[in-house]
């Protein structure tokens, strides 16, 4: 377990923007490096549809990526786009040189598989670390390739608090393939160390589980799921869901766990920063794989 937890006074809000914000002026400092030898790292962000939400995403990265020094190119694609016209746009990125991130924003319009698309990027320009290889790497135990931006981004956070995570009881709530399954290797790994235990839809007990863990991370994307009664006192909670509802953004977490937690990330202003720096930092990592 942690080797001693907060005392039950409140919890610390944890600054990932702050944090973001510090990483962001690393990668900034590599890309003016590299930028050096006559190459400018440049990610392209394919995007189909008219997801409002979508759009602001996008518009965040490419704010990203201009402080980074990183270019940026956006491909708009209509609601109507089926797989075949996805991966085509996706094809010419991979074979044009001056490209070394490839990221296609989620949802895909209905009825496309984003697995394929995923699948359809090449590996070393796989920005947000889904392709198969990538993920299959991170199963073998190895931390220094193209890793999911979100996971990366909460284990950044963790680590930027000096929490020891060796021995400790993690609990991730949520199984899916592009954080909670990621996350849940990236604490297990051997230098992280964590004992961890995934709970989902279809897990029993599902709060006293949550309530065991020193470090608990919240990925269901199911607003203020997560209560005071799901925390163990003094405990770390990341919150990595985010839901519009009547009242603005709203996270998995109960703005009440405050009271009982040790540590929380809030939201917004927590995770999400984090994941962009990560994709701003895996930009520069893919480009100096390709060009060295």
């Amino acid at each position: 377990m942690l080797d001693d937890l907060r005392p039950c006074v409140g919890a610390e809000i944890v600054d990932g923007k702050s944090l973001a914000m510090s990483i962001q002026s690393e990668v900034a400092e590599g890309v003016t490096e590299f930028t050096s030898r006559g190459v400018k790292p440049h990610l392209a962000v394919v995007i189909a549809g008219d997801d409002q939400a979508s759009h602001v995403y996008v518009r965040n990265k490419e704010r990203a990526c201009q402080k980074c020094g990183i270019m940026s190119t956006k491909i708009e694609m209509p609601t109507t786009a089926n797989l075949d016209e996805i991966i085509e746009v996706v094809e010419s990125l991979n074979s044009d040189p001056s490209v070394h991130g490839i990221l296609v924003q989620s949802p895909a319009p209905d009825g496309v598989d984003e697995l394929q698309i995923a699948s359809s990027i090449l590996p070393q320009k796989d920005v947000d670390g889904f392709h198969p290889i990538n993920l299959g790497r991170l199963v073998q135990g190895y931390s220094d390739g193209l890793l999911p931006c979100t996971p990366s981004g909460v284990m950044s956070i963790l680590e930027s608090t000096g929490v020891e995570l060796e021995g400790s009881r993690a609990v991730v709530l949520g199984r899916s393939r592009i954080v909670g399954m990621p996350m849940s290797l990236m604490l297990a790994q051997k230098g992280s160390d964590a004992t961890v235990t995934i709970v989902h839809s279809r897990t029993s007990e599902i709060e006293s589980i949550c309530r065991e863990a020193d470090i608990l991370v919240a990925a269901v994307g199911s607003a203020h799921m997560v209560g005071p009664g799901w925390v163990k006192p003094g405990a770390f909670v990341v919150d990595v869901g985010i839901s519009r509802t009547e009242g603005g953004l709203a996270g998995d977490v109960s703005p009440d766990v405050s009271e009982v937690a040790g540590w929380l990330t809030p939201v917004p202003g927590g995770v999400g920063p984090m994941t962009i720096a990560m994709l701003m930092k895996n930009t520069l990592a893919a480009a100096e794989m390709q060009v060295s």
